[in-house]
């Protein structure tokens, strides 16, 4: 991850399945703050959620290795680790990322413009997909994906 050259491109269409679920688990963890707060910090909250609704855009379409939770894995976690026995397509886990930022986008507009409920259920419902595939690997927008990209039967 951290080399020059070819291997380092942005656009690298290969992902190491355990970034997937470490990415999960810290957005799981940012969404949770969000939900915990915005009631009694709302600034703080909102901020949050908008960094998340930012990370989800940059990883969606600009790339999964540059994103922020990328960097700390492979500064901190991949060293202690090594590399992994197998490489993932990236674009099922990107258009996962395009889904998230869909859902907390709408999350942050509904907060803003006063629909609380609405606000809390787009946060609540991204949270527990994330948590879902921190804890389990299963990836619901990776499904989507798949499901969408089935090849047709002739």
């Amino acid at each position: 991850m951290g080399s020059s050259g070819i291997g380092a491109c942005p656009l690298r269409g290969q992902v190491d399945p355990r970034l997937l679920r470490f990415s999960a688990g810290a957005t799981a963890m940012v969404l949770a703050v969000v939900l915990l707060i915005v009631d009694h910090a709302r600034p703080v909250g909102l901020g949050l959620l908008a960094s998340q609704v930012a990370l989800f855009g940059f990883t969606a379409f600009v790339s999964f290795q540059w994103s922020l939770w990328a960097q700390i894995f492979a500064r901190v976690i991949w060293p202690r680790i090594g590399a992994p026995a197998r490489l993932e397509d990236a674009r099922p886990p990107r258009f996962a990322q395009f889904v998230g930022f869909v859902f907390t986008a709408l999350a942050l507009i509904t907060f803003v413009v006063g629909v609380e409920v609405a606000g809390y259920g787009l946060t609540a419902l991204a949270f527990v997909v994330a948590a879902l595939n921190a804890f389990t690997g299963l990836c619901l927008g990776c499904k989507a994906y798949q499901l969408i990209r089935r090849p047709k039967p002739a």
